[in-house]
């Protein structure tokens, strides 16, 4: 037996180094984080997983967790690899990995993390970019200050237009008129309102029910514009309509309106600024240079259509018909010349990881990112929310940057890429003790990864094998794995290939080896769907590949939360349906608790469970009675809540079901012991009590 398989497995030992590291997940594991993916999970707990299984059940991980290990003779698979933690941290600990993911953004992403990266040469093809494509660039965000004297523009202001349905006039969509404040009001209450008579910028408070231009001397309300949620009203004729079906009578995406900046003064100050004629005519002359270049075939731009979906359809409502529509023309041509400029580089990997942080660069550079404010990092991406959601504010950030902007080629080059690669020659840990220095605990990367997918079984310590494609047909040899490690797809959460189709519009113009037909990422057999039993069917397709491969011997184990019954149901049903039994679950902590989708959530889940996992026909296995399991619940929660850690009703749910499931002998069993428990008392974390008790407060609080 291994040690995740007891419940001597420290869990609250690595959920603290966890939380310390999901505060600054890019700074602690930049690795991971040199290209979008969505759901990361923390490098600690997967340290910590792939230690747990190697070793035995009187081992200690807080120990082990903080030295050297050689598990050469270890094979670990992801099936689902998304950003590549799993294998990175495998590849840490000496073992072999082999990562496989669906989705060729994914798996290019991962491949550049851990393939071949040598900073000093691409230092050297930074600093030749910066000479040449990067000062035309500079060029397009250069503006003139308030005394008249030329300065750097850091970001423009745009605001989303609607045409109105009775007089024809254009209305601009600001929910208000306060168009920046501080990250912490609190403290720096200043903030920057917008007139909406003469459109100058000037100061005010936050919270302010009423100011008082500088410049007109007229007096509104600053947090009441012209757009409230899905309506807006006309200034002009007065006339209040739905926003979407005065857009959705013009059959083309919104026109947007310049009309403020933010500039960095000679003096090295920030100043917000009205847009001047100036400024628009610079952004014409853009337009039509980007016309003249496109016809001339200097420059090559996405041309891929979006595809209807979950996750497309708000945006294709707002007219956004082509991924080419996220940009207005500026954004295009600065990004194509960046494009064309990247290719051109002689140096195949260092190529390779400058396209990859081109594509990240994206994110940041596009009309639906928005403006966070001063106190933090200043653009706010266009993934904040998991969605593809039209921004009525967007905020065009500078496509090459200044030391004083954020999200541009030059600012994530040094934060992501050479952040990445020092990582890599020194991986380091998140301190136990509390410290900000992280503790060196691995050999170097070695920067190869195998060209070839290793049907005929894997081979050479700390290799790495990387293919795309379906999980459910590896092509792999019978009991060739000892481990899979992996976080799979939650159904009906994130639908990762219509968010990745946004990169892949512009990353299949320098096509690698990739799978599918070149218009979309999405595929038949993802693992993800609204439906809980075809995602259960598509799930167990993949764990079955799994069970086929894996040795007699082997561990499954992933991480896995759902708020719902349904998931579990669909859970049970992929494991169980697949050969496997639930040996045990560990919670652990999971990603950031302020973040967005969290943040937002009555009752946000901040653990996830691990969920341990042996073949059914190869281990004799007795599956606890229920009270046992309820009573191993409640002991973990106990175990957290002496850690710190304030746990929310739907937290307490998951731990009871994780615990569920090593009772289980078919999905059938989970529906039947979900409907039993419907009828439970309450819970204290402090002493044992009934089991009904306790099973009704972890569920149905």
């Amino acid at each position: 037996m291994r040690l995740i398989e007891t419940d001597a497995f420290p869990f609250e030992f690595l959920s603290r180094l966890a939380e310390r590291e999901s505060w600054r997940k890019e700074i602690h594991r930049p690795i991971y984080h040199v290209h979008k993916w969505w759901a990361k999970r923390l490098g600690s707990i997967f340290r910590g997983i792939l230690l747990g299984a190697a070793l035995p059940e009187s081992g200690d991980l807080a120990a082990a967790f903080y030295k050297p290990h050689q598990f050469g003779d270890v094979t670990v698979f992801d099936p689902f690899m998304g950003s590549g933690t799993t294998i990175g941290e495998a590849h840490k600990l000496g073992f072999t990995a082999l990562g496989r993911d669906i989705n060729p953004v994914a798996v290019e992403a991962v491949r550049t993390a851990l393939g071949p990266m040598d900073a000093g040469r691409l230092q050297a093809a930074f600093d030749e970019l910066s000479r040449g494509v990067g000062k035309g660039l500079r060029e397009f965000y250069l503006s003139v200050d308030s005394s008249g004297h030329p300065c750097d523009v850091l970001y423009f202001f745009w605001v989303m237009q609607a045409p109105c349905p009775d007089c024809r006039k254009p209305i601009d969509l600001f929910p208000s008129w306060v168009i920046a404040r501080n990250a912490y009001p609190n403290r720096k209450p200043e903030v920057q309102i917008l007139c909406p008579s003469c459109r100058d910028i000037f100061p005010g408070l936050h919270g302010q029910e009423e100011a008082t231009c500088r410049s007109c001397q007229s007096r509104f309300n600053p947090d009441r514009g012209t757009a409230r949620g899905a309506k807006t009203t006309c200034p002009n004729c007065q006339g209040a309509f739905p926003i979407l079906d005065a857009i959705g009578r013009t059959s083309t995406r919104p026109d947007f309106r310049l009309y403020g900046k933010l500039v960095l003064t000679r003096a090295g100050d920030k100043e917000y600024l009205p847009a001047t004629d100036d400024d628009r005519a610079v952004y014409r002359a853009c337009s039509a240079r980007l016309e003249e270049e496109v016809a001339r075939g200097e420059i090559v731009l996405p041309t891929l259509a979006l595809e209807h979906g979950y996750n497309t359809r708000q945006a294709m409502s707002y007219g956004f018909a082509a991924w080419r529509d996220f940009f207005n023309d500026r954004q295009l041509l600065a990004l194509g010349r960046l494009h064309r400029a990247i290719g051109r580089i002689a140096d195949p990997p260092t190529r390779a990881a400058l396209l990859t942080l081109f594509s990240g660069v994206l994110e940041f550079n596009n009309m639906f990112a928005s403006y966070k404010g001063e106190g933090t990092g200043a653009v706010r991406h266009m993934f904040s929310h998991h969605i593809l959601k039209p921004e009525r504010t967007p905020i065009e950030a500078n496509v090459w940057g200044t030391p004083k902007s954020s999200g541009s080629f030059s600012n994530l080059f040094r934060s992501r890429l050479l952040r990445a690669s020092e990582y890599r020659q020194m991986p380091t840990e998140v301190n136990g003790t509390g410290s900000a220095r992280g503790r060196v605990c691995s050999p170097p990367f070695t920067g190869q990864v195998a060209e070839h997918w290793p049907c005929d079984g894997p081979r050479g310590e700390r290799a790495i094998y990387l293919s795309c494609g379906d999980s459910a047909a590896t092509g792999l040899p019978d009991r060739s794995i000892d481990l899979v490690v992996t976080d799979p797809p939650f159904f009906d959460n994130v639908h990762y290939s219509e968010l990745a189709d946004f990169f892949h519009a512009w990353q299949q113009l320098t096509p690698r080896a990739r799978s599918g037909d070149g218009r979309t990422t999405r595929h038949p057999s993802e693992v993800q769907d609204t439906d809980a039993d075809r995602f259960a069917a598509k799930l167990r397709d993949v764990f079955g590949e799994c069970h086929r491969i894996l040795k007699d011997d082997g561990l499954l184990i992933f991480s896995y939360h759902h708020s719902r019954e349904a998931g579990w149901k669909s859970l049970a049903d992929a494991v169980l349906g697949s050969g496997f039994t639930v040996v045990n679950s560990q919670p652990v902590k999971a990603e950031m608790s302020v973040a967005t989708p969290k943040s937002q959530a009555k009752e946000p889940i901040q653990l996830d469970i691990l969920v341990v996992c042996r073949k059914q026909s190869a281990v004799e296995f007795l599956r606890p009675p229920i009270d046992q399991a309820i009573e191993s619940g409640r002991q973990k929660l106990q175990r957290l809540h002496e850690a710190g850690f304030q746990l929310s009703r739907n937290d307490r749910r998951i731990v009871l079901f994780g615990q569920l499931l090593t009772t289980l002998a078919s999905a059938f069993d989970f529906a039947n012991l979900a409907e039993y428990v419907d009828d439970m008392g309450e819970f204290s974390y402090s002493s044992p009590v009934p089991q009904e008790a306790v099973v009704q407060n972890l569920l149905f609080e």
